[in-house]
């Protein structure tokens, strides 16, 4: 092939083929690295406790009734069913206070935490049981006994549960067909939910979790205060805090919420599905998904500079990070006549392609900006040292090191921002399209095409023969 501008961009492009390979590899260490975090947290969950849910006391009355039909022969026959009916409080108030207790599963740490809380429940007078159904025989129905469901009971460290003032002993489970973990009381022959006096019910909780902590609003009104010593928490759920406050040794969040703004008390009943916390249940709320899941709302403890998402984020910018300093080197060879074969492009592009793998592997010992500064700092050392030679003196490799640093720093910017991101890049890109188009106005890329002018930056040395001597 005649026109060596041709042949370059074909080297080029096999090039980059290579080097897309090598960042197809580091990403996939990337998203190893992150599964082995899941499993540690998994290991973790399965060792103390997971994500916690709290539904808050309810009165509970299992009944049977009669059910008449016809068998197979057309005779009717009656059978007996189970059923349950409920009685769920007109207040109900949490005050939370949670620790932080990381555990550690080899490299990675896991936010566990320990929870305090005070639970205050009143059933106003004539609460009635709900659940009945219409049209049916009651025959026979338990006394009602006071039922709390958590996602995961392993956690409970203490639990003290008062009845106006008098505690009654606790037992493990719920004896609901659903919601199955929890605490629950003996039969209370006394609280059937159609007395004439209010009910309070107070419950002190020690629990134990991990990562994230939600309620379910049962309550006629729910009001929940909640304490921690982590400054990162995300509120996420089907609802915010109505107030919060957030500083370098925790958050004081509360929440108020009222029945008219809530259907959980009606999804209870209705016995619907607990979904976690997270982006599934806070989508458009009338969607199918959403619509079979009980509400609720918490927060997350989240660690902000989490070096796996960052790395992760990090790597997808490796292609434009090989193809902004291939531009550079070109600009080089163009408008300083130089000749830099393939071979050193690819040694560049793989240096660009380590400092991925640098920084994943560095930043799970010394932090996400540490691994950072290192990672970048050696990669600009050698390009640098490496761009004097190819380029043909320390002049031009000290400006290529320069604009080398600067990528790695608008890098650094781009992974700590998220709302303006993509605006801040655009704008960068937009800017080096700019300087590429300023810089080679006046080049005639035919002339570059079909010249052999530019030469290798080290040409091998000639030597002239020497002169014969005459006899």
């Amino acid at each position: 092939m005649k026109n060596r501008l041709v042949q370059k961009a074909l080297s080029l492009a096999i090039t980059m083929a290579l080097l897309l390979v090598a960042l197809m590899m580091i990403s996939d260490v990337v998203r190893d690295r992150i599964y082995n975090r899941d499993r540690a947290v998994q290991s973790v969950v399965n060792s103390t406790a997971g994500s916690q849910t709290l539904f808050g006391p309810v009165l509970a009355q299992r009944c049977t009734r009669e059910v008449s039909g016809k068998d197979s022969e057309g005779r009717v026959e009656t059978r007996l069913v189970s059923f349950q009916r409920y009685a769920l409080p007109d207040e109900l108030s949490h005050q939370t206070r949670a620790e932080m207790q990381p555990r550690a599963r080899g490299l990675y740490q896991v936010n566990t935490f320990l929870m305090h809380d005070k639970l205050v429940a009143r059933f106003a007078p004539g609460n009635q049981l709900q659940g009945k159904p219409e049209g049916s025989a009651v025959r026979h129905c338990d006394a009602p006994r006071l039922v709390l469901p958590l996602s995961d009971p392993r956690g409970i460290r203490s639990a003290t549960l008062q009845v106006d003032g008098k505690t009654l002993p606790l037992e493990p489970g719920t004896g609901h067909g659903v919601y199955t973990r929890g605490l629950q009381t003996k039969p209370m022959a006394a609280a059937s939910g159609n007395d004439s006096h209010a009910m309070e019910v107070v419950l002190l909780l020690q629990l134990m979790g991990t990562e994230r902590l939600a309620f379910v609003p049962l309550g006629g009104t729910n009001q929940v205060s909640m304490q921690a010593d982590w400054p990162h928490p995300s509120f996420g759920g089907n609802f915010l805090p109505l107030s919060r406050e957030i500083n370098d040794q925790g958050f004081d969040a509360s929440w108020s919420i009222p029945a008219l703004a809530s259907s959980a008390r009606q999804a209870f009943v209705q016995e619907r599905s607990l979904c976690s916390l997270g982006t599934a249940d806070t989508t458009y709320p009338y969607a199918t998904e959403e619509s079979q899941c009980l509400e609720q709302f918490g927060t997350s403890f989240i660690d902000p500079v989490n070096p796996y998402s960052l790395s992760d984020r990090a790597t997808k910018y490796g292609l434009l990070f090989v193809v902004l300093t291939f531009v550079a080197v070109a600009m080089f060879e163009v408008l300083k006549k130089l000749r830099v074969h393939p071979v050193q492009y690819l040694l560049v592009g793989s240096a660009l392609c380590i400092f991925f793998l640098l920084l994943i592997s560095l930043s799970e010992h010394l932090g996400f900006t540490k691994a950072y500064a290192i990672g970048a700092g050696a990669c600009v050392l050698l390009l640098g040292y490496y761009a004097s030679h190819i380029l043909g003196s320390l002049r031009r490799g000290l400006p290529f090191a320069a604009l080398i640093a600067v990528m790695y720093g608008l890098l650094f910017v781009l992974l700590q921002l998220e709302q303006t991101a993509l605006a801040v890049g655009s704008l960068a890109l937009f800017a080096v399209l700019a300087i590429v188009m300023v810089a080679t106005r006046k080049v005639d890329w035919y002339a570059f095409g079909k010249g052999d002018t530019p030469e290798p930056t080290h040409a091998p040395k000639t030597f002239a023969p020497r002169p014969q001597e005459n006899a």
